[in-house]
């Protein structure tokens, strides 16, 4: 269970992960042995589930951002779990959802220009025969990406 001081540290944390325990001390009234033991408790107890970084994608020369529909050609549990695993495999794609509605998958997909992105697409959808069918939306602008939470 976590308190009113716990879900002051995730707040902080959930912005910027990188803060001091004297840092976050300040901003939550504890003193900074006290932050690092809640910070490990909600560690163990995954709370916290990773820390990680959002890396600008232009900076390492993957600026194209898709998102990207999945519709399998049947839905059961062994080829849900087989393209569950093969998208966890795939460093391209940064993120994936199993949704409902009319598709069965939503990803992100990152990629240098508009011919790896096609190499891609070959290899990961058109080589599948658990995958009837895709369509890809191609971002403008990333206007956010995070993944804090609100809390309260």
């Amino acid at each position: 269970m976590i308190d009113e001081i716990d879900k002051k540290i995730l707040q902080h944390v959930q912005r910027n992960n990188q803060l001091t325990s004297a840092e976050l001390s300040e901003r939550v009234g504890l003193s900074p042995t006290s932050v690092q033991r809640r910070l490990h408790r909600l560690r163990d107890q995954k709370i916290i589930e990773r820390d990680i970084a959002v890396v600008s994608t232009a900076a390492i020369g993957r600026p194209l951002t898709m998102l990207v529909s999945v519709e399998l050609e049947r839905e059961r549990s062994d080829i849900i779990d087989r393209f569950k695993k093969s998208v966890r495999d795939c460093s391209k794609v940064q993120s994936a959802y199993y949704v409902t509605g009319e598709t069965d998958f939503v990803l992100t997909v990152t990629a240098i220009d508009m011919a790896d992105y096609e190499a891609f697409t070959r290899d990961f959808f058109y080589n599948n025969q658990d995958i009837k069918g895709f369509k890809t939306t191609v971002v403008m602008d990333r206007i956010k990406a995070s993944f804090e939470l609100p809390i309260e």
